[in-house]
């Protein structure tokens, strides 16, 4: 296992299975302050549900598919991020996030997203990575194009959230764009 540093007091390390208490325990902080901005089927209500989730992302992981990774501040599991999809035949993935109140505003998420991107485009050689987000969520889009992506549009009404439909925004970043030092634009950009 691996645990990489973001900060004097928080790491990234892979979330797995064996974690399933912690994420349990993680939802009931997070659940509704995060269920807004990521897919239902993430949002774990209980023990049952967590230890499904990971195990689902463990599947994933296995075939060469999508990665789940958790946020450790002070020892206490508070977010993370994940590769939502990871294409390596066509050479896409989507990275996403999300994070409780108490850990937000340290650039723990930029660290984290760039940290994955970096694994991304220069360890599995992937071409593209998205980032998929509610329009209305201006925290994530920050993220984004403190990342360096480019917003290349958004889908009207894609996503659903209690009887309401919200428009969703596209952006990316190409393995050609990108940079791992942390020198990326931090204006969004349109494409």
């Amino acid at each position: 296992m691996f645990s990489l540093p973001l900060s004097d007091t928080a790491d990234l390390r892979p979330l797995e299975v064996r974690h399933a208490e912690e994420f349990a325990a993680h939802m009931d902080r997070a659940r509704e302050h995060i269920r807004p901005w990521v897919g239902s089927t993430f949002v774990s209500e209980d023990l049952d549900g967590a230890r499904s989730t990971l195990r689902r992302y463990a599947d994933r992981q296995a075939a060469d598919g999508a990665r789940l990774y958790g946020i450790w501040l002070d020892g206490v599991l508070v977010g993370g991020t994940l590769f939502a999809k990871f294409d390596v035949g066509a050479g896409t993935c989507e990275v996403g996030c999300w994070l409780e109140p108490s850990a937000e505003g340290r650039g723990l998420i930029t660290r984290a997203c760039r940290t994955l991107l970096d694994w991304a485009f220069v360890e599995r050689g992937m071409h593209r990575a998205e980032w998929l987000c509610r329009a209305d969520n201006e925290r994530s889009a920050a993220v984004a194009a403190r990342l360096g992506m480019t917003l290349e549009g958004v889908l009207r009404e894609v996503w659903s959230y209690e009887g309401k439909r919200y428009d969703e925004q596209v952006w990316s970043v190409l393995a050609s764009e990108w940079r791992s030092d942390g020198a990326e634009a931090q204006e969004p950009r349109s494409a």
